[in-house]
């Protein structure tokens, strides 16, 4: 195990949830993240398809780093995890399976999270290293599809909740075996003042 799985380990057991900040600017990175950490989020993610995401990788690492994780999202292609890691990121997740990406995350030394859905892709993220699965988009079916697939994924694999988690469901998955969350929308979009942001976090760690 690397100082970064350590590094993450202890950040998912302090708060299990990842900010998804889809939209972000360089601009606002810091008074959001600001306000994140100081809610107790430990882990957050840009997503590449926002403005000047590197940017804004860099500057959260450079300002949370020694408090939280700082990564990218829709991650599609190895040569981004590159990008990811430069910019001073350790946190790498993507709305699919693809072993390339999660190989070349581990090699790299960061943390892979990549989404699945199907029983099949959550073991093929597995056996590829993956850090913990992403089910995604979880709105697009139930906690009992979740419940299932815990009869027969590893019990030690740890399983995030992501799309449409607001603080009332929370509770519903988590009793069918959700480890965590990935909160998008329901957090944050586009134009959403720091305090908005931060209102929304406290909710969501209230929910835990």
């Amino acid at each position: 195990m690397t100082d970064t799985d350590r590094a993450f380990d202890r950040a998912f057991a302090a708060c299990p949830l990842v900010a998804i900040l889809r939209g972000l600017t360089p601009a606002e990175a810091p008074a959001i993240g600001d306000a994140l950490v100081a809610a107790g989020l430990t882990l957050i993610e840009v997503p590449l398809n926002s403005p000047d995401p590197f940017d804004s990788i860099a500057l959260l690492a450079r300002r949370l780093g020694d408090r939280a994780m700082i990564g990218a999202g829709t991650v599609l292609a190895p040569d981004d995890v590159t990008r990811v890691r430069d910019a001073g990121g350790t946190l790498i997740v993507s709305p699919n399976t693809d072993a390339a990406v999660i190989r070349a995350t581990r090699a790299a030394g960061l943390i892979s999270l990549p989404g699945y859905f199907t029983p099949s892709e959550g073991f093929a993220a597995l056996a590829a290293g993956a850090s913990a699965l992403k089910l995604f988009p979880a709105d697009g079916t139930t906690p009992a599809f979740l419940k299932a697939q815990r009869a027969v994924l590893p019990r030690d694999a740890r399983m995030l909740a992501v799309g449409g988690v607001a603080p009332d469901n929370m509770a519903t998955w988590r009793a069918a075996g959700a480890d965590g969350f990935g909160l998008g929308s329901n957090l944050y979009r586009p134009g959403a003042t720091a305090q908005q942001v931060a209102d929304a976090a406290a909710r969501y760690v209230a929910a835990l």
